[in-house]
């Protein structure tokens, strides 16, 4: 029998899956504001999987089974990880299943699996989005991995929900240390997920692009996972942040649904938040060339390697 604790995780996980194209819509509604356009709105992703979802697919003849396992693969490797961050609890599904540094091999499985595929047709354009796939994952793991040991260190544990409790309850400051490894963490999260200055979601010139370049011969139902995903490491990522700089307001395991609701309102408006800061920072900046990325992720791990030498140094 389920246990209330163990059905208010479950609960949560469905609830993030579900909504992470809605923050993903909320950032192109407010890029639309700023731009001084209308915008489709909020749920236009939905409309878009829904239209998706509806087509037939179409797979080039020497596709590969990868080439059609890889959507699947993607979008369980990012639902996994949804069930293992903090979101709107403290304790999520797989809380004690994982660690942080498991989280990143999670979203490395992912863009390997990408890459894969990209290249796996024989395309010119899948093989360079691929390439400049793996090389911004090759920079920006590291700068991750230096942000979670920064808070590990802190917390004295690698487990999300362990380090969110700990932080939680230390006294409301800014310590040198996390403001280090937040700008940093801020970086990495532009570039992991393909949005400005590293990449433009929403172009397709071919001397630019990285993520739609190796998602061009999916269509249909591929398709549609592959923006799901790409909305759910969005979310997933906006939630690592905010468990790790802004860990107040979770629901706790013994507060029940009246607790998960709670925590849901105030995760809500923090994501709401995110959304919006994220649309101010694409619609006010450029996006870089390709050969400047490695500059951009290499400043992010001199960041986060300052934080944790501030850490180690000041104890701060």
């Amino acid at each position: 029998m389920i246990s209330g604790s163990s059905l208010v995780a479950l609960v949560q996980a469905l609830l993030v899956i579900a909504a992470a194209p809605l923050l993903l819509g909320w950032v192109d509604q407010c890029r639309a504001w700023l731009q001084n356009r209308s915008g489709a709105g909020v749920l236009q992703p939905y409309r878009t999987l829904r239209k998706l979802l509806h087509k037939d697919a179409v797979v080039a003849h020497n596709a590969s089974s990868l080439f059609r396992a890889s959507p699947y693969v993607q979008f369980g490797a990012m639902a996994l990880a949804a069930t293992i961050i903090p979101v709107l609890s403290s304790r999520p599904l797989l809380a004690t299943s994982a660690d942080t540094i498991a989280l990143v091999g999670l979203f490395a499985v992912a863009r390997v699996f990408a890459a894969l595929a990209g290249m796996d047709i024989g395309t010119a354009f899948g093989s360079l989005g691929a390439r400049r796939e793996m090389l911004v994952g090759f920079l920006s793991e590291p700068a991750l991995l230096m942000v979670f040991f920064t808070a590990s260190l802190l917390s004295q544990s690698t487990l999300l929900p362990t380090i969110v409790e700990v932080l939680a309850q230390r006294e409301l400051a800014i310590y040198p240390s996390l403001a280090f490894a937040g700008v940093a963490f801020v970086m990495v999260l532009l570039a992991e997920n393909a949005r400005i200055p590293i990449d433009n979601p929403s172009t397709h010139l071919e001397l630019t692009m990285i993520h739609e370049a190796m998602v061009l011969e999916y269509s249909a139902r591929h398709l549609a996972l592959i923006e799901w995903t790409a909305a759910l490491r969005l979310l997933n990522y906006a939630a690592i942040g905010l468990a790790l700089f802004v860990p107040f307001g979770l629901a706790k395991p013994t507060d029940g649904f009246t607790g998960l609701l709670v925590g849901t309102v105030l995760s809500v408006l923090k994501l709401a938040f995110v959304g919006a800061g994220l649309a101010v920072i694409e619609t006010t900046s450029a996006k870089l060339r390709i050969f400047r990325a490695p500059e951009f992720l290499a400043t992010a791990f001199l960041l986060a390697v300052l934080g944790l030498l501030v850490h180690q140094l000041l104890g701060s």
